[in-house]
């Protein structure tokens, strides 16, 4: 079987700078169109990670099943509908349904095309084409904002132009499955499902709460990094996640290695670690250096986790169900981040900004008590 795997990197890397590019705009564009402080513009962004969250284990359930491609497409349609949403929606209410539904779009895309990959893939390297595989994800939630930045400075400021961006990148992501092979469009199911039951394999759940306690730190900062910094008057809130972005795909790609050296563990102990410092900078910094050094570390400190979460997990279910098993670890990610915004949200606006970036940094450091003591032995599914 031919499986189109640079075709599915580009497609989903397509489909996520759109959702990263929505994280740039939607802290300002809440506020500006409907009003509201940090809470509205904290839930908007929120929001989107609660469909993502419920969408994955499903994705990649169909996936493992042998559903991959029409997952995919379906994927893709949902997150353009998604975006074209936000541009029109009239009131608040209508733009968090139009986030749930590309929240939801952007589940189905990534999760379900992950299985398509693996089942081209011999078992002894599905762990390191996983993590692999995910800088398309990643690279597109780092680059979208970028992106975001660079259109709204050539608009002046608007921000009509990222919408139709965002609907163009997802149709993108729809063609270039479409247009997949014949040999490439019948995907053959890494394993038999055997019922929803199957949906949460053994030993998925202590990384999936690790992930999500780091979640916790980016949905912090995705959320309410802008908001912070203009604040502050700091005079770098409109390239602070540009930097952030920046900094996490240089140590994505040059440091993925260090997970095959050291072990999940070790490398996700050291990644949360520096995003705990990082955090609290963000909370204390008084001047426009400070706070971009510290949002600089605090991509760096993000950039590895999800790679290091990949290894435990594969490891501890034995790289069996790899679909689900991603599927169900990666929402946990989701939950951590649609937390963070209506929380960080309430506390930015009760306790301040720099209490919500303390409390972000506490999430990192529980993280890192659950990582010391979590079981070196891998977990034998059932």
């Amino acid at each position: 079987m031919t499986v189109p795997v640079r075709r599915l990197w580009v497609a989903v890397l397509c489909g996520y700078l759109a959702f990263g590019a929505a994280l740039q705009v939607l802290p300002s564009y809440v506020p500006e169109k409907f009003g509201g402080g940090a809470l509205a513009s904290g839930s908007a962004v929120g929001i989107a990670f609660l469909a993502t969250a419920c969408g994955r284990p499903f994705a990649g359930w169909l996936a493992d099943a042998g559903w991959s491609r029409p997952v995919v497409i379906a994927g893709g349609v949902l997150a353009a509908i998604g975006g074209l949403g936000q541009l029109l929606a009239p009131d608040l209410g209508l733009l968090l349904v139009a986030r749930l539904v590309m929240g939801a779009g952007e589940a189905a895309l990534f999760s379900a095309a992950l299985p398509w990959v693996l089942a081209g893939t011999r078992m002894a390297q599905r762990g390191r084409l996983a993590g692999w595989f995910g800088l398309s994800m990643w690279g597109g939630l780092a680059g979208g904002p970028v992106i975001a930045a660079a259109l709204t400075a050539a608009a002046g400021g608007g921000v009509r132009l990222v919408w139709w961006v965002v609907v163009g990148l997802c149709l993108v992501s729809v063609g270039l499955v479409l247009t997949t092979r014949r040999d490439a469009q019948r995907v053959e199911p890494l394993v038999r499902i055997g019922g929803v039951r199957d949906l949460v394999p053994p030993g998925v759940p202590l990384p999936g709460a690790i992930i999500g306690l780091a979640a916790y730190c980016y949905g912090t900062v995705a959320a309410l990094l802008v908001l912070r910094l203009r604040a502050g008057h700091l005079g770098v809130d409109n390239f602070a996640l540009s930097v952030f972005a920046a900094a996490f795909l240089v140590l994505r790609f040059a440091g993925s290695p260090l997970v095959d050296r050291y072990g999940g563990r070790v490398v996700a102990v050291a990644t949360v670690s520096v995003e705990i410092g990082a955090l609290v900078v963000i909370a204390l910094a008084g001047g426009p250096v400070v706070a971009i050094v510290g949002t600089a570390f605090a991509g760096f400190g993000m950039a590895l986790i999800y790679p290091a979460c990949v290894s435990m997990t594969l490891d501890r279910v034995r790289g069996l169900r790899p679909g689900v098993s991603m599927g169900v670890m990666t929402s946990f990610w989701d939950l951590g981040v649609m937390l963070a915004g209506p929380l960080g949200g309430l506390i930015a606006e009760r306790a301040g900004f720099q209490a919500a970036f303390l409390v972000a940094a506490g999430a990192g450091l529980a993280c890192v008590v659950v990582l010391l003591r979590m079981p070196r032995r891998a977990v034998s599914p059932r």
